[in-house]
């Protein structure tokens, strides 16, 4: 006798041969949480900076915090969606790597070393969890039919 609820799959149903291990998929979901906490902190310590900021810097300081923001949503949408969000992945990595490329270019730079470990440790995590949640699959029945 069968114990299948009608009009579910079994739960013997082989999974997608594209799809990661349950493991794999929650370890780089699991790394992709710590890098919204990482921003959602240095979000925390951007406030702090933001509120003693002299008024010259006070744009500056704000932009930068807000940016922080943009980040935990960023890597939540990617722990809620890994396989379901074309680009994010890419915008990610693209502002990871450019700033460990400033960073080195500007090495001598107060909070430069500072920025280049943080953003190459991110770079890390994301290209880790990107493998172990196989993020490029994102990507996967995003072509239009038809030109636009």
């Amino acid at each position: 006798m069968s114990t299948a609820v009608p009009g579910t799959a079994p739960a013997t149903a082989p999974a997608r041969p594209d799809a990661p291990g349950r493991t794999a998929d929650r370890v780089g979901r699991g790394l992709l949480v710590l890098d919204a906490l990482a921003a959602l902190a240095a979000f925390a310590g951007g406030l702090a900076a933001v509120a003693t900021a002299p008024p010259d810097l006070l744009v500056v300081e704000g932009w930068r915090t807000f940016g922080y923001l943009v980040f935990v949503g960023l890597w939540t949408m990617l722990v809620l969606r890994p396989r379901g969000a074309p680009g994010v992945w890419e915008l990610v990595f693209l502002h990871k790597i450019a700033m460990v490329v400033f960073a080195l270019v500007v090495l001598d730079a107060p909070g430069a070393v500072t920025a280049l470990g943080v953003d190459a440790v991110l770079i890390v995590t994301t290209a880790v969890a990107y493998v172990l949640t196989r993020g490029w699959l994102s990507w996967r029945g995003t072509r239009t039919p038809h030109p636009v």
